[in-house]
């Protein structure tokens, strides 16, 4: 059990039977009375923003979640397979509950993936991840009037603005959590 003085951003509970990661955190201390938490919590599950305040003498029951890591397969129609590393079991994920971690999968690549009561609720990617420039238009030369960015598609079909030298065939790096171009790779 967790009282309301061991809560921080970051820190994931259990209520209400819903996993919660909490967002934002204040502690206030009145001049008379017990001291307040004011927090904002996201569901794990549906997403779903709380903002509650609780007292210094709350109790609360911590998450019980699980992270494996697992290894993304291949994608078919409307469905992602993962792998078990550890024992082989295989389960599919949803377009719905990768969201935009789907841009970024290719096959082979290791993520973790956090179970609640045996359920998968989320992936996490690694921050960074190397991939092919599958169309890239040419650039035109000529405006050189700061920062010149042209789109490119990659072998996921995620498109994005990357410096003008890079090119059809090319590796870059892009960093999963802001979907943006960081570098050239060279093999």
């Amino acid at each position: 059990m967790l009282s309301a003085s061991d809560l921080r951003k970051g820190l994931k509970v259990q209520i209400d039977g819903n996993p919660y990661i909490i967002t934002d955190f204040q502690f206030s201390k009145p001049g008379k009375g017990q001291a307040l938490y004011r927090t904002k919590m996201r569901n794990m599950i549906s997403g779903n923003q709380l903002v509650k305040t609780y007292r210094s003498n709350d109790k609360f029951e911590k998450a019980d979640l699980e992270e494996r890591k697992m290894q993304f397969l291949y994608s078919q129609g409307e469905e992602f397979h993962f792998m078990d590393t550890e024992n082989y079991e295989q389960l599919f994920l949803t377009k719905e509950q990768l969201g935009d971690n789907i841009n970024y999968l290719i096959d082979n690549m290791e993520v973790e993936v956090l179970f609640y009561d045996n359920q998968p609720i989320d992936v996490t990617l690694p921050i960074f991840v190397n991939l092919e420039v599958t169309k890239a238009d040419p650039w035109a030369k000529g405006d050189t009037s700061g920062n010149d960015t042209k789109p490119v598609t990659v072998e996921t079909g995620y498109e994005l603005q990357v410096p003008p030298f890079v090119e059809e065939g090319d590796k870059i790096q892009i960093d999963t959590r802001t979907g943006e171009y960081v570098t050239r790779v060279k093999e």
